[in-house]
C-alpha cells in the first residue's frame, strides 16, 4: 500500500519496495508502483538528506587536480601568485573578474564559483 514517508522506517520500508519492482516492466502496475515509490523517495531524501553546493575554493583544486594543473597556471585567472594563494586559502574571496576568467577557461559552473 503506497503512502506519504515520514519517518526513516517508512523510507527503508520503501526503499525495500522499491527493489522488489526493479524489473518491473513499462505499463505495467508494478512499474507504475516502481515509479511512484520513487517520487515519494526522491521526495524524502531532498527534505531530509540534502546534497549542499560545493564550496568554490574546493571545485577549483579539484579542476586543478583534474587538469594537473598547479597554482603558477591558476594566475592568469585569479592574478599574482599572493592573489592565487590568498585565494585558495580563503582569505580573499574571488572577485567577479576571476569567476568569469574561471569559468571560461577552466569551465567551472558559475554557480558552483559563486558559492
Amino acid at each position: 500500500m503506497l503512502k506519504p514517508i515520514r519517518t526513516k522506517k517508512d523510507y527503508e520500508s520503501a526503499l525495500a519496495e522499491i527493489d522488489k519492482y526493479l524489473e518491473a516492466k513499462k505499463g505495467t502496475r508494478e512499474f507504475d508502483t516502481l515509479e511512484v515509490l520513487s517520487v515519494l523517495v526522491e521526495d524524502y531524501e531532498r527534505k531530509h538528506y540534502p546534497i549542499l553546493p560545493p564550496d568554490p575554493i574546493e571545485a577549483i583544486k579539484f579542476r586543478m587536480e583534474q587538469m594537473g594543473l598547479t597554482r603558477k597556471d591558476l594566475e592568469p585567472y585569479i592574478g599574482p601568485r599572493s592573489r592565487v594563494s590568498e585565494v585558495l586559502n580563503h582569505k580573499r574571496e574571488l572577485s567577479l573578474a576571476m569567476i568569469r576568467r574561471l569559468h571560461e577557461k577552466l569551465d567551472i559552473p558559475t554557480e558552483v564559483l559563486v558559492g
